[in-house]
This record gives structure tokens, C-alpha cells and sequence, in this order.
């Protein structure tokens, strides 16, 4: 055999080269196993990390979207010297309006609803107490009239200081929810169902709502929480709807169904955020902070009241709703010494959003 024509063999054992030449052998290291070791745990770790980073980036992008569909309202809050103290502790109070349009289109008209929604500090409950729009309170620099028209002369934050004087604690943040909205996140959330305690006729929209349980998507459910005329107990009956919608929209958003649907969550979120107007201090990474902490809420545990009243009246021609001032302060020092849990069990526990008329 010519050394030209040598042939060459391999003794697996060792890993070497030999010819039958008998040159010298030419020996192969074989790959370090800690070497290829690494290289597996880096494909690993590589196939673990990946999805969850491409799941995070989806969701930034989506925090983006959401949190550019937000308009925020500048100059909400009075001067600090003119403000009560805040709720004890870690407890927030949202001041919560509903209207028409989004403030500042077209100016600011009166609010057709008003709430405000006490987070307490234990994050287990959300307290939600409406306040009456034909209320007949002091509004700073216009004298006595109904508390929704501190919403037209001065807008948010007018307002903001008319229900500060009113219930004697801060508001911690501001939130105008265009009643479009409540179109857009139904029909998102494929309606919510609310339990109607007898039938009434709305005149005003020629619509009846049978007794029993009522699905509400789309227009329906705008017509069912703006309904006034017809019902037995006018504003106080509304408030009552409002609360019961606002209740079945977060046993709906928390259902599994839900949940376990990025999609349906996407829509829903995008119906919300295009809806609502906040005060400048607040933006998704403030919201979503805030879900994170309420992430145990159920549809069950928001427990709703209307401020006490005493009665009703005209003025000048117009009704009016008079507030009850000596149990309203004990609603008040609840909101304020964040109590409300007990302020709630010494009236019976009594859940006005479980029933509506």
C-alpha cells in the first residue's frame, strides 16, 4: 500500500486517529461533557424563557394601548390647605362620576351619577355609596343647590371639593365613566345578568323589564342603568341599578371563563380604558397595581348603600333630595376611620346592589 493510499481507522476507546503507515497518530479531543452540558442548559433555559418574555411584551404592548386610551383630567383636586384629611391608613377613596360625555367635550355638564368606591386598607371588600344627584348641598362659590351641578359650573374639581365639604374625608382619586361605556363593556363581557324584583315600564324608552333575571348587553344595558321615570323609588332606584350592573360586570370579569380568555380580557380592557377619565395621578401601572391587590374580589364583595336621606322636596320648582345629616356623619366617620365593614354589619349587612327595582 502506497503511502499515498493509507487508510485510516478509528479506536473509538480512545478517540485517536491511526494510519497503517505507521506515522503518528493524529488524536481528536472529544467535546468537554461540561461543555456540552452548558450548551443544553442553555437551550433549556432559553425554551423555558422565552415564551414568558414574548407573554410580557405582549402584555407591555397591551399596557401601552391601554393606558394611551385613558384621558387624564388636569387640576382635579382643590388646593391643599382647602382639603380634609385622608382615610386612615392604607384605604383609598375613588370619586366616581357618570355622564354623558368625557369631560371636557363640549364643557362640563351636570353628572347623571355619583359615587364614591371605598377600597379599605385590608383590600378585602369594595364599599360603593352612591350619593344622590338631586342632593341638596353647599357648593363653594354658588350657595345651595343639587350636588350635580358643581359638575357644570366647575367641573371635576368643583365637584371634587362639593363632595369633600360634603363627606368630610378626601378623595383620593377622580373617575368619569362615559356612559357609552356601559354599551362597550357589556357587549364585550357578552352581557351581565342583574335579578329585577318586580316588572316596570320605562316610558320614556317605551321599554318593559319583566321581573326575574334580566340579561343586559349593548343598548339595554344603557337603557337599564339610565332609567329614571317608572320606577318606584326614581334616583334612589337608579343609584340601586347602577350598583347592581357595576356588581355583575366584576363577577363576570373575575369568572373563569374570563379570565382563561386573553382575548376577551383585551376587548374588555380596551371598552373600559376608552371610557374612562382620571385624574393625573393615576395611569394603568396605578390600575394595575390596584387589581393585583383586589385580585380575591368577588362580584359578592361589593356591598353597596345610598347616602341617608331625609327626604325630598322642591326648590324653586325643582326637586330635591335632603341628605340625613346625623346619619350621614356616621357614614362619613366609617369612610373616614375606614369602618365600614362594621358600619355595613350594624345595618344588617344589607347588600342594595343584590336586588334592583
Amino acid at each position: 500500500m502506497s503511502a499515498s493510499e493509507h487508510v485510516r481507522r478509528v479506536e473509538p476507546s480512545i478517540g485517536r486517529l491511526v494510519t497503517t503507515s505507521g506515522q503518528l497518530p493524529l488524536t481528536v479531543t472529544p467535546p468537554p461533557r461540561t461543555s456540552r452540558r452548558r450548551k443544553v442548559l442553555i437551550a433549556v433555559t432559553l425554551a423555558l424563557l422565552l415564551p414568558p418574555a414574548a407573554l410580557f411584551a405582549v402584555l407591555m404592548q397591551r399596557q401601552h394601548v391601554y393606558d394611551a386610551n385613558l384621558r387624564r383630567v388636569q387640576q382635579v383636586f382643590p388646593e391643599e390647605s382647602d382639603r380634609p384629611a385622608r382615610a386612615i391608613g392604607t384605604a383609598q377613596n375613588w370619586l366616581v362620576v357618570g355622564a354623558d360625555k368625557r369631560p371636557g367635550e363640549s364643557g362640563f355638564q351636570r353628572s347623571d351619577s355619583l359615587m364614591i368606591a371605598h377600597v379599605p386598607a385590608d383590600r378585602k371588600r369594595i364599599f360603593l355609596i352612591g350619593i344622590p344627584r338631586d342632593s341638596y348641598v353647599t357648593i363653594p362659590g354658588h350657595g345651595h343647590d343639587k350636588i350635580n351641578a358643581a359638575y357644570a359650573y366647575g367641573g371635576p374639581r368643583l365637584l371634587v371639593r362639593t363632595v369633600e365639604r360634603l363627606v368630610k374625608v378626601r378623595i383620593d382619586h377622580f373617575v368619569a365613566l362615559d356612559f357609552d361605556g356601559f354599551i362597550d363593556m357589556s357587549t364585550a363581557l357578552g352581557g351581565v345578568d342583574v335579578y329585577v324584583a318586580r316588572q316596570v315600564h320605562d316610558p320614556a324608552n317605551k321599554i318593559t323589564w319583566p321581573q326575574g333575571n334580566v340579561h343586559l348587553e349593548g343598548e339595554r344595558a344603557l337603557l337599564f342603568v339610565r332609567q329614571r321615570y317608572g320606577l318606584p323609588g326614581g334616583d334612589f332606584d337608579r343609584i340601586k341599578r347602577q350598583q347592581a350592573f357595576l356588581r355583575a360586570v366584576a363577577e363576570k370579569v373575575v369568572s373563569k371563563g374570563m379570565l382563561t380568555n386573553p382575548f376577551a380580557v383585551d376587548k374588555f380592557l380596551q371598552a373600559l380604558t376608552r371610557s374612562l377619565s382620571v385624574d393625573a395621578g393615576v395611569d394603568m401601572k396605578t390600575l394595575r397595581g390596584l387589581a393585583l391587590e383586589l385580585r380575591d374580589i368577588r362580584g359578592g364583595d361589593l356591598l353597596s348603600a345610598t347616602y341617608p336621606v331625609a327626604g325630598t322636596g322642591t326648590v324653586k320648582g325643582a326637586s330635591v333630595v335632603r341628605l340625613n345629616a346625623k346619619e350621614g356623619a356616621k357614614l362619613t366617620d366609617a369612610l373616614r376611620n375606614d369602618t365600614l365593614e362594621r358600619y355595613f354589619a350594624d345595618r344588617g349587612g344589607l347588600n342594595e346592589s343584590s336586588f334592583v327595582r
